[in-house]
Protein backbone atom coordinates (compact mmCIF):
# COMPACT_ATOMS: atom_id res chain seq x y z
CA UNK A 1 0.00 0.00 0.00
CA UNK A 2 2.85 2.39 0.82
CA UNK A 3 4.53 1.60 -2.50
CA UNK A 4 1.32 2.40 -4.38
CA UNK A 5 1.12 5.73 -2.55
CA UNK A 6 4.75 6.47 -3.47
CA UNK A 7 4.03 5.70 -7.15
CA UNK A 8 1.02 8.01 -7.06
CA UNK A 9 3.15 10.80 -5.60
CA UNK A 10 5.79 10.17 -8.26
CA UNK A 11 3.20 10.42 -11.03
CA UNK A 12 1.78 13.69 -9.66
CA UNK A 13 5.11 15.12 -8.50
CA UNK A 14 5.24 17.84 -11.15
CA UNK A 15 1.79 19.19 -10.29
CA UNK A 16 2.40 19.02 -6.55
CA UNK A 17 5.65 20.96 -6.85
CA UNK A 18 4.01 23.49 -9.18
CA UNK A 19 1.38 24.13 -6.50
CA UNK A 20 4.09 25.00 -3.99
CA UNK A 21 5.56 27.55 -6.43
CA UNK A 22 2.22 29.03 -7.61
CA UNK A 23 -0.68 28.33 -5.20
CA UNK A 24 -3.55 29.22 -7.53
CA UNK A 25 -7.00 27.83 -6.82
CA UNK A 26 -9.87 27.38 -9.27
CA UNK A 27 -12.40 27.86 -6.46
CA UNK A 28 -13.50 31.38 -7.47
CA UNK A 29 -13.92 30.28 -11.08
CA UNK A 30 -15.99 27.26 -10.07
CA UNK A 31 -18.16 29.53 -7.90
CA UNK A 32 -18.79 31.86 -10.83
CA UNK A 33 -19.68 28.93 -13.09
CA UNK A 34 -22.11 27.68 -10.44
CA UNK A 35 -23.79 31.11 -10.27
CA UNK A 36 -24.17 31.19 -14.06
CA UNK A 37 -25.68 27.70 -14.16
CA UNK A 38 -28.09 28.62 -11.36
CA UNK A 39 -29.12 31.78 -13.21
CA UNK A 40 -29.79 29.75 -16.38
CA UNK A 41 -31.93 27.26 -14.45
CA UNK A 42 -33.97 29.97 -12.74
CA UNK A 43 -34.64 31.87 -15.96
CA UNK A 44 -35.23 28.82 -18.17
CA UNK A 45 -33.14 30.60 -20.80
CA UNK A 46 -33.19 34.25 -21.73
CA UNK A 47 -34.56 35.23 -25.12
CA UNK A 48 -31.95 37.95 -25.56
CA UNK A 49 -28.34 36.69 -25.48
CA UNK A 50 -27.01 40.22 -24.87
CA UNK A 51 -29.18 40.57 -21.73
CA UNK A 52 -27.87 37.24 -20.46
CA UNK A 53 -24.29 38.42 -21.05
CA UNK A 54 -25.04 41.58 -19.07
CA UNK A 55 -26.39 39.45 -16.21
CA UNK A 56 -23.17 37.42 -16.24
CA UNK A 57 -21.07 40.60 -16.06
CA UNK A 58 -23.26 41.85 -13.21
CA UNK A 59 -22.28 38.79 -11.14
CA UNK A 60 -18.80 40.25 -10.72
CA UNK A 61 -20.02 43.64 -9.51
CA UNK A 62 -22.74 42.38 -7.15
CA UNK A 63 -22.21 42.69 -3.42
CA UNK A 64 -24.09 40.57 -0.96
CA UNK A 65 -24.98 41.31 2.64
CA UNK A 66 -25.15 38.57 5.22
CA UNK A 67 -28.66 37.98 6.52
CA UNK A 68 -29.29 37.92 10.22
Amino acid sequence: MLQKFARTLQIHRRGLLAWSDHPISTGPLEGTNNKIKTMQRQAYGYRDQEFFNLKIHAIHTATYALAG
